[in-house]
Parts: C-alpha cells; structure tokens; sequence
C-alpha cells in the first residue's frame, strides 16, 4: 500500500475561484502516484504540473479547491469521509457548485455513496474519478510525462466533461461511463473498466434539483452547516460493523453478534448468502433482538455483486421479525454510506430508523 501523504492547504492554492468554474479537488491515489517503486507525488508538485497540461487544452475554468488531506484511499477513515464533506460544502455554502474529486480506487465507491447521502436534496454536481494506472510515466524518473498508456488523462477529462454540464448530483466517472454514485461498485483489481453501475438509481439519486430557488438553497445550506461540528466530531468515534456469512457453525455468527452489541450503538451490514439468507440459530435470534433493544441498526445485504436481498426465502426472512432492515437492492459501498450519515447526521436510534424508512419509500429500483 502507498503510504499516507498530508500536505498544507496552502500549497494547493494554483488557481482562484472564478465564476462558473469547476472546483478540482486532488486527494491522492493511483493516480497522483510516481517513481520505482510507486508512491504519491507530493501536491506541491503535482498540481503545477497538472495544471500546465490541463492549459494546453484549454481548459481555464478550472480552480483548485484546497485540500490538506491526501492519502492512499484504503487508509481512508469515516473521519476522512466526514473532511471531504466538509470541504465540498463550505464551497458550496460560499456559492461554488462544481466539484470534481480525484481520489483512489479502493474506496471510491463509499466515498462517492457518502457524499450523495450528504448532499441528497441539494443542486451540487460532484463528479468522482480516478485510474488505475498513474498519469505519470513511472520510467522518467527525473520528469513528470503523461504516460499514454495510463487511463488516467482520459478519466480526468471526461470528468471534466461531464462536470462542465452541471448536472445536480454525485456521480463516478470512469473508463468512459458514468453512473450515480450509489450504484457503483468496483469489480476488477487491474483491468481499466474496473467499475460497474447502473442509471436508474432511485434515492438519493432521484432528491437532487436543478436548480434550487435561492431561499430554498439558503435554508438546505444553513441546516447542513448548523450540524457540522456534531457530525465532525461523531464522526471521529463512530464505527461501522460488517458481519460476513459463511459455511460456519452458526456459533461463530453469534459471537461475532455479541462483541459487537455491547459496544455503543452503530450500525452492523449483516453479509448474508444470496437473497440475504443467514443461517439461524435461537441463540442469533435473540442476539439480534438485543441488538435492536442497545440502538444498533442491524442492515441485511448480500454478498452478491447485483440483485440485492429479498425475503423470499425462509432461509433469510426470519431475521426481519427480529428488527433487521432490508438494505434492498443497494449496494454494500451505498449501505455502508446510509447508515454512516444517518450515524453522524441523527442522535438517536428511532430518528435513524425513521430515516431510513423515508429514504426506502423514496427507492423503487427497477429490477436488473
């Protein structure tokens, strides 16, 4: 893994603010990597070079938003996640509306699927992307050459591309195709076309407007910026459990349930086979009764890429009489997100719960 780079906000300051333009965000990653073996270039180094090559097309409505936290995106934290949310919606609060967002590949769907969560109800256009390979060519050592062969450039200009049109929403954009960013997973380790989503994403997707009337955009931004400093510092505490069903004694689930439990209240993604079966023991069963009674919200998913859970089988059905939710046919990236802004934007269990609920009655997926 790249090791964890931080710099000052000052040195990523190359470009003002201009009117219209579209807020570059730099964040680390494959893409801002260099050198034998691989490692981050630092930001006040990359970000001029990245900027003359992005002069020579032309492309001058581009600004840099200044970011202090750059990191390889597998050590990213719900902290970090929190920073990034942070740092877009001051801009957004200061009337900038644009935003593209340049960060690793490993987490890029949660981040994305967090950041829609965040900004569910507003008109803000984010715009994620990233590579696979550096943009730089790792054999010139003493220069910085964009190595033809990367899919890094290409990312970054259709992102560009896509950002310029201002279209309300968080997407992923990459290997030519862009999606919601709720409904992108990552699928391949190597391969360019690494991502997969789909166009008919339901909530938070379907909550963004065009063009939010100022009073009413005033009023989203004031309730947001009003939490800030309860989700920054929840943020910095909270924890989100997975649980990973396999061909196990159902023993080892249940303890697995009760390390948990009897920590402070969060949430737990329940893993199961298929349509969300788990394997079921009178001892789970009232473990996930406890669960619910201690405020922890216990989400099913699927170990499936698509498809999702349901509760067709008897095999998974019986855990929703003991207050498991359904996470539907999202996404493990997108539960992840939902149930960690629920945790940092509501302070009690019953208003999570509620939420959820809400946003389930805003969701009505096409099957795939």
């Amino acid at each position: 893994m790249m090791q964890s780079s931080q710099v000052s906000s000052k040195s990523t300051t190359l470009l003002t603010s201009q009117v219209d333009s579209t807020q570059l965000i730099y964040a680390g990653g494959t893409f801002g990597c260099h050198g034998k073996p691989l490692s981050p270039i630092k930001a006040e180094a990359f970000l001029p070079v990245l900027q003359q090559h992005l002069a020579k097309q032309n492309l001058d409505n581009i600004a840099w938003l200044p970011n202090p936290l750059i990191k390889d995106s597998s050590q990213l934290t719900p902290a970090d996640l929190a920073h990034f949310y942070q740092l877009i919606l001051s801009a957004y609060a200061g009337g900038e509306r644009r935003f593209i967002l340049i960060t690793g590949t490993d987490t890029l769907s949660y981040l994305g699927s967090f950041l829609a969560e965040a900004f569910a109800g507003s008109d803000i256009s984010v715009v994620l992307t990233g590579s696979m390979r550096p943009l730089f060519n790792a054999d010139y050592i003493d220069e910085y050459v964009i190595d033809p062969q990367s899919d890094a450039w290409n990312n970054l200009i259709e992102a560009i591309g896509l950002a310029s049109h201002g279209e309300p929403g968080v997407r992923v954009c990459f290997a030519g195709e862009s999606w919601p960013a709720q409904t992108v997973q990552k699928l391949h380790s190597h391969d360019f076309m690494a991502f997969t989503g789909h166009r008919r994403a339901a909530y938070p997707a379907n909550s963004y407007d065009k063009r939010l009337p100022e009073a009413r955009r005033r009023h989203w931004v004031d309730d947001q910026l009003a939490m800030q400093q309860d989700i920054i510092r929840r943020s910095e505490s909270i924890s989100i459990y997975p649980i990973y069903c396999m061909p196990n004694n159902s023993e080892v689930l249940a303890l697995q349930l009760s390390d948990i439990i009897n920590r402070p209240a969060s949430g737990i993604i329940l893993m199961g086979f298929g349509a969300g079966n788990v394997p079921y023991s009178s001892k789970i069963a009232q473990l996930l009764d406890s669960a619910y009674q201690q405020g922890h919200m216990v989400i099913s998913a699927s170990q499936c890429a698509f498809g999702g859970v349901g509760d067709d089988y008897a095999a998974g059905s019986w855990q929703y009489n003991h207050h498991v939710i359904s996470g539907g046919r999202l996404t493990l990236p997108a539960i992840y997100a939902r149930l960690l802004w629920l945790h940092l934007r509501f302070d009690t269990p019953a208003r999570r719960r509620q939420r959820w609920s809400n946003t389930v009655k805003q969701t009505n997926p096409v099957r795939s």
